[in-house]
């Protein structure tokens, strides 16, 4: 384990993008990269929240393609921990306790966003840290599209799963037994095909409906409906793109009629 340096590091502060154009991003975390010193920032980032911290210094430490892929290494997590505590180090030289280095990630940093290994390697350091939320990309999408992710009556639970593993295995959702009302699969606009398998597999009816959407929360969003058993046909609409797919009541239209009125606890007792 790493010593916590005695010298005086830059606080380290971990904020959500958000999921595409800039002004996604929650008015907390744009002011507090406005103060920024150093950003160390993802490549799903918008070029645009540059001109939130133009003073700031700007490394890419954005991944693209999984370990094993041409051009995929240099963006390692292992340069990118090592940058973290390198930064912090170097701008608390500058500007003591008052320095700012801020690490920008896409969407959340809590969903997908190697947080928990960023924060080991700062808390080993002695480096203080701070996470400012951000609105991930599956609320994007349920926005964009209007089909909220949960539904009063039909829709208690949703998953958040990514759909593609380190190792290039496939996760095809919950465990054994276990299933939410809707699921929402991160990265899988290369595994649409086999994802369609899992699903059939894990026990979700063939005619189940899902939404994929493509870059959610950008101008060029793409959105396509499908059925469990035809969802392997959306990998040509949305290839070569941030995909997600949302399974179950989320993925399905706003009925025509409004909704019959469903009591609530203790609705409906006399006094």
């Amino acid at each position: 384990m790493t010593q916590p340096c005695s010298l005086v590091t830059a606080k380290v502060v971990f904020i959500g993008a958000g999921p595409g154009q800039a002004d996604l991003i929650t008015v907390r975390g744009s002011r507090i990269l406005a103060q920024a010193h150093v950003v160390l920032f993802d490549a799903l980032a918008d070029e645009a929240l540059r001109d939130l911290a133009p003073q700031a210094t700007w490394i890419d430490v954005g991944k693209r393609g999984f370990s094993g892929k041409e051009g995929s290494d240099f963006n390692g997590q292992t340069r990118i921990n090592q940058l973290l505590v390198e930064q912090a180090l170097a701008v608390g030289a500058i500007h003591g306790d008052k320095g700012l280095v801020v690490r920008l990630k896409g969407g959340d940093p809590s969903l997908f966003g190697r947080l928990e290994e960023e924060l080991h390697v700062l808390y080993d350091a002695g480096v203080a840290c701070e996470v400012v939320p951000g609105v991930t990309s599956a609320l994007a999408a349920a926005a964009a599209t209007q089909r909220p992710l949960t539904r009063r009556g039909t829709g208690r639970s949703v998953a958040f799963t990514t759909a593609m593993t380190r190792t290039g295995d496939l996760q095809c959702g919950m465990g054994p037994g276990q299933r939410a009302d809707t699921e929402v699969f991160y990265m899988a606009g290369r595994q649409l095909d086999p994802l369609s398998k899992g699903l059939l597999e894990a026990g979700w009816p063939a005619d189940t409906t899902v939404s994929v959407v493509s870059r959610a929360g950008w101008p060029d969003m793409r959105h396509s409906m499908h059925t469990v058993d035809t969802l392997g046909a959306a990998s040509e609409i949305h290839a070569g793109r941030p995909t997600l797919v949302i399974v179950g009541n989320g993925a399905t239209d706003i009925p025509e009629q409004p909704l019959t009125h469903i009591a609530l606890c203790g609705e409906g007792r006399n006094a």
